[in-house]
């Protein structure tokens, strides 16, 4: 089989390289699958800048999250079954034209889903999901803060909080993105170039504060979400993807400097804290806990609570330019390649 390997850290023209390689076998809890196409990640942009410190070594095969067909169950693996179309995350080695599984991270999915709403259900859904629905349990009329709303997880998270009847902030850097949080409901959308996110938000809620902030970017704006939080305010960090930007190391230390540092009497005294958030360690030690997640988000792509914008499609010779799309923040949704 063909697999698209991590070479060489660094810029994507020069860091992936198409190798022949033989057709991994399932273990008895795994499945292997015929891989239409696979997604993108900002995982992937960590990893191939030599940052995601869970990558294997080079030369290292990536993707966490593929669609296709299954052909081949592990002993224990009867659900999904040969023949199936999934959704599922691979927690590396989706950059494959087969790729393994854990039957529990893997759901049946319908013929009839595009490649690329297919694999943001697998990832991005079901990070938002879990953010929203089992660490945070947004409520109606809640504030919410979505930061990078027009990514794959912030549109999936606009979706849930709309369904819960919160009040949805989401935050942005373009006017193109402007447009498209609009479209996607956002009640308060906020260019962060044109504005102070910060000040605009404490304009417009007062004291009171917000209710829930998700922030998958880290740096400055955590320790400015966090001050924004009401009593009874949640706060959850599931990326830091300001370091992954072409900073120095100055920048980069000057950025974790701006998180701020916190400690457990502060949280008891406001009645507000901060919580951090891994899906692909999640799904590693507790793929119980995400396979049930799967199920939940299959369902609300069905009764059209959660539809999925597609950035972006290209075939296996653009993985670079994928690459370079997704690093370059222009892009919004999901960015899938196809075999």
């Amino acid at each position: 089989m063909k697999a698209a390997y991590l070479v060489k850290y660094g810029p994507a023209k020069t860091a992936f390289e198409i190798k022949e390689v033989e057709i991994p076998e399932p273990s008895p809890n795994q499945v292997l699958i015929k891989v239409e196409a696979f997604g993108l990640n900002f995982a992937d942009i960590a990893a191939r800048n030599g940052q995601y410190k869970g990558a294997p070594p080079l030369p290292a095969l990536l993707g966490y999250d593929v669609v296709g067909t299954v052909v081949k169950c592990g002993t224990d693996a009867k659900n999904p079954n040969v023949g199936d179309r999934v959704t599922a995350l691979t927690l590396f080695g989706g950059y494959a034209e087969y790729a393994l599984a854990e039957k529990g991270v893997t759901h049946k999915i319908p013929k009839t889903i595009a490649p690329g709403v297919a694999v943001a259900l697998a990832t991005q859904s079901c990070a938002a999901y879990y953010l929203s629905n089992r660490l945070t349990h947004i409520q109606k009329n809640e504030k919410v803060l979505i930061h990078a709303a027009a990514g794959g997880v912030g549109t999936a998270l606009v979706q849930l909080a709309l369904y819960k009847k919160c009040i949805v902030f989401g935050t942005c850097s373009s006017h193109e993105k402007m447009e498209y949080l609009k479209s996607n409901g956002v009640h308060h959308p906020i260019d962060i170039k044109a504005k102070d996110f910060a000040e605009t938000i404490r304009t417009l809620v007062g004291d009171k504060g917000l209710d829930v902030v998700f922030n998958p970017i880290g740096g400055k704006s955590l320790k400015q979400g966090y001050r924004l939080l009401g009593a009874g305010g949640r706060l959850v960090s599931y990326g830091v993807s300001s370091l992954n930007s072409k900073k120095t190391i100055f920048g980069k230390l000057k950025d974790l400097w701006q998180f701020g540092i916190y400690h457990p009497v502060q949280f008891l005294s406001s009645s507000k804290g901060i919580i951090g958030m891994n899906m692909l360690k999640i799904a590693e030690v507790k793929p119980e806990k995400i396979a049930k997640v799967m199920q939940e988000v299959v369902q609300l792509q069905k009764e059209g609570i959660l539809h999925p914008h597609v950035g972006a499609e290209y075939s296996i010779d653009g993985l670079a330019e994928a690459h370079q799309f997704l690093e370059s923040r222009k892009s919004m949704g999901k960015i899938v390649v196809k075999w």
